[in-house]
C-alpha cells in the first residue's frame, strides 16, 4: 500500500471497519490486515486496539469478530491549533480536525491544543502533547489553565499570591509570569492530556450539526 502517516492509516481503518459493522459484517483482524496490505497481522491489531482506546470501537473478549461500535458515539472536540508552554507567544488558531476524547460530563464546552515548549514537563505535559481544555473563565489555585495575556497565550499552573495572579511553570528552568490583571483572560482548564508516540492523532471529520 502507498505510504500514509499512521494517523491517516488509522482513519482509513476506522472508516472501513465502521462500514462493515454498520452492514452487519464485523471483520476479523486478518481481514483488516488483507484489506490494507499490512505485512504483519499485529499491525492490523495495533490499529484496532488503538481505536478501542480512543473509544471509537469496542471489543468483546475472546471473539474473532469481537470488534463493534460502542453504545455511545465518541465525544469529538476541535483541535484548534498550538499553545506555547514557555514564554508568551501570539495566539493563532490553526484548526486541524476533530479529536475523539474519553467520556466527559454532558454540557462541557471542550477544545484541544497542541503543546509547544517545555515549561510544563514537571506536570507531565511534554512538547507535542495535546491538551483537552474545558472552556471556562475562572480557575482555582493549582489548576492547569490555558490563558491569554493580551494577545499572547500560554499553558501554566494558576496561582494566587496575595492579590496577584501568577502563571507558574512546572519546570524550574522557566520563570513565572505575573500578568497585569487587566490583560489576563482565562480560556479554560486542562482536563486531559493526550500523547501519541511516533504517530498522529486520529483526527476525524466534524460531527453532524
Amino acid at each position: 500500500m502507498a505510504y500514509t502517516t499512521p494517523g491517516e492509516t488509522r482513519r482509513r481503518v476506522y472508516r472501513w471497519v465502521r462500514e462493515r459493522l454498520l452492514a452487519g459484517e464485523p471483520p476479523t483482524v486478518r481481514e483488516v490486515q488483507r484489506r490494507f496490505g499490512f505485512r504483519a497481522v499485529e499491525t492490523a491489531r495495533g490499529h484496532l486496539e488503538a481505536l478501542v482506546r480512543e473509544g471509537l470501537l469496542a471489543k468483546a473478549p475472546g471473539k474473532a469478530r469481537g470488534y463493534r461500535l460502542p453504545g455511545d458515539p465518541p465525544r469529538l472536540v476541535p483541535l484548534l491549533g498550538r499553545v506555547p508552554a514557555g514564554k508568551l507567544e501570539a495566539a493563532v488558531e490553526d484548526p486541524e480536525g476533530w479529536l475523539p476524547v474519553g467520556a466527559r460530563p454532558a454540557g462541557e464546552d471542550l477544545f484541544a491544543l497542541r503543546v509547544r515548549g517545555e515549561s510544563m514537563t514537571g506536570a507531565g505535559i511534554l512538547p507535542g502533547d495535546i491538551v483537552v481544555v474545558r472552556r471556562q473563565e475562572t480557575a482555582r489555585p493549582g489548576e492547569i489553565v490555558v490563558a491569554l495575556v493580551g494577545d499572547e497565550a500560554t499553558v501554566k499552573v494558576f496561582r494566587r499570591r496575595g492579590r496577584r495572579v501568577v502563571l507558574e511553570p512546572a519546570n524550574p528552568a522557566f520563570e513565572p509570569i505575573v500578568p497585569d490583571p487587566r490583560e489576563l483572560r482565562i480560556l479554560g482548564r486542562v482536563v486531559e492530556v493526550r500523547r501519541y508516540l511516533g504517530e498522529s492523532p486520529p483526527l476525524l471529520e466534524p460531527p453532524p450539526a
